[in-house]
């Protein structure tokens, strides 16, 4: 269902926006987050609040996180928790520090550096759900050896497992973007103690080309040169070798990222 207030804001393309105006793909999104009325959200980009309103009809608290001024209007009757700034330089954590979900149709152009950050920067989040480009929804749980697979897909699956996922047509938003969407689902499964030198290894190891990565890795001061050279020597053995060749556990990570 369109309402007309929706169809005639103008979205602004600089943040990215893509208004969602079909309600029918709501209860989707209510299913693939499981909520709870005992759950407190965080929604990033609620725009002109369809999800929003949604989504304070049934759980305990939602924070929603806006960077557009202009948008005020349309969102201060949605019983909710207004924040108005850039979720990317927000200390989210604080903002929401009870919400244990992330529920979101995320705009397009932070939707991957959000995802990211958010796995270990919002520690207490247990459960996302958002709507993405279908190339990012592909590549975060993307296979090893294909093309969608990259520095992403290492760290959300290190961190995380897919618990859903539901293509999306464009016509449920405002415009309708130039490419596909789809809903994905995951859920924490921990956060290795490591995780910040993980991090910094696999962001190495995608930056640059194969043969270059030991000399990358030294000079960042991630290993020296030999050690780095001999993890990269050792994939294509076995698992059981590779793991012995490669501890500490952040070069497991880095092979597996580079089968």
């Amino acid at each position: 269902m369109l309402r007309p207030a929706v169809v005639n804001v103008l979205p602004k393309k600089e943040l990215g926006q893509h208004f969602l105006v079909d309600e029918n793909i709501l209860g989707v999104i209510g299913r693939l987050a499981d909520l709870d009325a005992r759950d407190v959200v965080l929604e990033v980009g609620p725009g002109l609040g369809v999800l929003t309103r949604y989504l304070a009809e049934r759980v305990a608290s939602v924070h929603a996180v806006e960077v557009d001024l202009s948008l005020e209007p349309h969102l201060r009757d949605a019983g909710v928790e207004l924040h108005f700034g850039d979720a990317l330089q927000l200390d989210l954590r604080a903002l929401a520090p009870d919400a244990t979900k992330l529920v979101a149709n995320l705009p397009y152009n932070i939707a991957t550096p959000l995802l990211v950050e958010s796995l270990d920067g919002l520690p207490q989040i247990e459960l996302w759900c958002v709507m993405v480009q279908r190339e990012v929804a592909d590549r975060l749980f993307a296979s090893p050896s294909t093309k969608a697979y990259g520095a992403v897909s290492v760290l959300v699956q290190l961190v995380t497992e897919r618990t859903g996922f539901h293509p999306v047509s464009r016509t449920v938003f405002r415009p309708p973007p130039n490419v596909d969407s789809a809903l994905v689902a995951f859920r924490r499964v921990g956060l290795p103690e490591n995780y910040a030198r993980v991090k910094q290894v696999v962001g190495a190891a995608f930056a640059h080309r194969r043969k270059t990565l030991p000399n990358s890795l030294a000079l960042a001061g991630l290993a020296s040169r030999e050690r780095a050279a001999s993890a990269l020597e050792a994939i294509g053995r076995d698992a059981a070798t590779r793991a012995e060749a490669l501890a500490p556990p952040e070069f497991v990570v880095l092979t597996d990222a580079l089968r």
